[in-house]
This record gives C-alpha cells, structure tokens and sequence, in this order.
C-alpha cells in the first residue's frame, strides 16, 4: 500500500523558514518523480515544485528562489525547504508521486497515482 506522509507544517510569521517533509512507503521512492502541490483556502491546487529520480528539480516562478525541492532515497523522504515565507503561501502542503520517473508539474491532483493528507503551513504576523 503506498503512502505519503507530510510532516513540517505549522504557523510562522512573514520571512520566516520551514521545511517540510513527506515519507514515502509501499513503492520504490527512487523510481518515481515527485511533487509539491499546494492548496489554499478556496482556490484550487497550485503546483509548487518537483524533483525528477535524476535529481533534476523545477519550481514554480512564485516560489522559485524561497523554495527548495530535494529527495534523499535512502531515507524514502521528500524535503521542501521554505524560506522568506509570505502571507500568500499559507496553503495546505501535499506530496505527491508521480506515474513515471518525471516529476509532473500541473496543478491538478489528477495528474498524480498518489498524494498525502497535506500539512498546513499558515503565514501570519
């Protein structure tokens, strides 16, 4: 049974830093692209950022400089390091695994086999 279990999120004020992390299990991590895809109140799904199984990563130009995608397969984990963190970033935070080795990078869930339940990360002062 495969699974993605965020973990990471929390409350943090404007130009703080978080990371967040997903363990992966059931599937072999190192075969699959993965994602980051976020989700705030009352918009639809944004992706945010992806890692190929060749370490090759991608980021969304709202993101791209505050955020960093990484993988480490010997611990079956997905990172997202965020930085400079800003109101319009509180969202709920998904992983999620790709169908090939190529990290999607389309703000749908659909585009995905699997995702996790999310961790919340609220930007505030």
């Amino acid at each position: 049974e495969v699974q993605l279990v965020e973990s990471g999120g929390g409350l943090v004020q404007p130009g703080g830093s978080l990371t967040l992390s997903c363990a992966a299990a059931g599937f072999t991590f190192s075969n699959y692209g993965m994602s980051w895809v976020r989700q705030a109140p009352g918009k639809g799904p944004e992706w945010v950022a992806g890692i190929n199984t060749n370490f090759y990563t991608s980021h969304a130009d709202s993101v791209k400089g505050r955020f960093t995608i990484s993988r480490d397969n010997a611990k079956n984990t997905l990172y997202l390091r965020m930085n400079s963190l800003k109101l319009e970033d509180t969202a709920v935070y998904y992983c999620a695994k790709s169908r090939s080795r190529i990290a999607m990078a389309v703000g749908s869930f659909n585009a995905f086999d699997y995702k996790g339940q999310g961790t919340q990360v609220t930007v505030s002062s």
